[in-house]
């Protein structure tokens, strides 16, 4: 990596916790300015504009969030074992990233802002739905799981429930409805048990 390559990574993992915290219309040029020591055209060198930034900042978050909850997940117990274990991660990890979930944080915070962070929330909840509902297909495949689950209801059910419970949670500032919706997904999964 070269020294402008290195100065880009310097600025996104220093600027990511701030745009995770402030989102994006409470994160100002200015705020990550002072955190990098670079001054304006330092930035603007690196990223055209405060929205490119933010993306890059966005995926930095996402990616070290994802690599904390699905590093090194045995997967040889099968299928069950596997969404158990992911979700038992989700509710003991905390995101390495000040500021909470930079999935449920940019989904909030772009919601009726901006389109670029809005379109990369939207397709980073695809991609999870996508690997949980793969998991639950080889699950029916390999008779780990009944026939009639429907993997997308069951990728859904898990993302809204921890999503929703990490909310809640962060609000009461104690993980208890955390291992309440734990709780209750370890039942839905008991239940889809062949």
């Amino acid at each position: 990596m070269h020294k402008g390559e290195i100065t880009r990574q310097r600025i996104i993992e220093r600027a990511a916790p701030i745009f995770n915290e402030r989102g994006y219309a409470g994160c100002s040029m200015h705020d990550v300015m002072e955190a990098t020591g670079l001054e304006k055209g330092g930035l603007y060198r690196h990223f055209s504009t405060k929205e490119e930034l933010a993306a890059e900042a966005f995926r930095y978050s996402l990616a070290k969030v994802a690599k904390l909850r699905t590093e090194d997940l045995d997967r040889s117990q099968g299928s069950v074992h596997l969404l158990r274990a992911f979700i038992a991660r989700f509710v003991e990890k905390t995101s390495p990233v000040r500021g909470g979930c930079p999935l449920l944080n940019t989904a909030v915070d772009a919601d009726d802002g901006n389109r670029v962070l809005r379109e990369l929330a939207r397709e980073a909840f695809k991609d999870w739905r996508e690997r949980l509902a793969k998991v639950v297909t080889e699950g029916i495949r390999n008779g780990e799981i009944r026939a009639s689950a429907n993997p997308r209801q069951i990728a859904n059910t898990i993302i809204a429930t921890l999503e929703g419970a990490l909310m809640m949670s962060r609000l009461e500032g104690n993980k208890t409805a955390l291992r309440d919706a734990q709780a209750a997904l370890d039942t839905v999964l008991g239940c889809l048990t062949a």
